[in-house]
């Protein structure tokens, strides 16, 4: 029994009978040699096809990361939007005090009451960037924000720096009551 393209080739006329029993001759003495040397015959084609799926999974397992980082960090920034929606504190309007602060190099004012306004000072409040918006939140929220992505924490003042304020250059001079920062 013959090989089948080879049956198939010689009906279509493609090669004529010597040549496919030379083709056929000489496969059969290299498969003869390969036994008698015990050498072991290597599929080339198989070869490749293994490797080419190989290939094809290392990049699959690739895609399938990257989506799922992807999906995760979407998982976060909701997380980190319904965090802030939920304990945002209410701002004041602009007949309140101006707070300022520092954004990427920019100096932003929101409008808070006195009680809002000392709060932030003091590191129980925070201010958070979402969408644009500046949004006041507590101090454990922001925490728990920073803990998932600093990028959305503005401002946070840390209560711990102001006990050491105390010990400043300045600490003699009086502060006029006018002046707000």
């Amino acid at each position: 029994m013959g090989n089948a393209l080879q049956d198939q080739l010689l009906k279509a006329g493609l090669v004529d009978k010597n040549k496919a029993n030379k083709a056929k001759n000489a496969k059969h003495k290299k498969m003869k040699h390969q036994r008698s040397n015990n050498q072991v015959v290597v599929d080339e084609a198989k070869e490749l096809a293994s490797k080419a799926m190989q290939e094809k999974a290392a990049h699959d397992r690739e895609l399938n990361r990257q989506r799922d980082e992807k999906s995760q960090q979407k998982a976060i920034v909701a997380q980190i939007k319904q965090l802030i929606q939920s304990n945002k504190v209410a701002k004041g309007n602009g007949d309140d005090l101006a707070y300022n602060f520092e954004d990427n190099k920019n100096i932003k004012r929101v409008f808070v009451t006195q009680d809002t306004h000392d709060h932030i000072a003091q590191g129980k409040l925070a201010i958070v960037k979402i969408d644009g918006q500046y949004e006041i939140i507590p101090a454990p929220v922001a925490d728990k924000i920073k803990q998932r992505d600093v990028k959305y924490i503005i401002l946070r003042n840390d209560p711990a720096e102001q006990v050491g304020e105390t010990d400043d250059f300045y600490a003699d001079y009086e502060i006029p009551d006018d002046l707000m920062w």
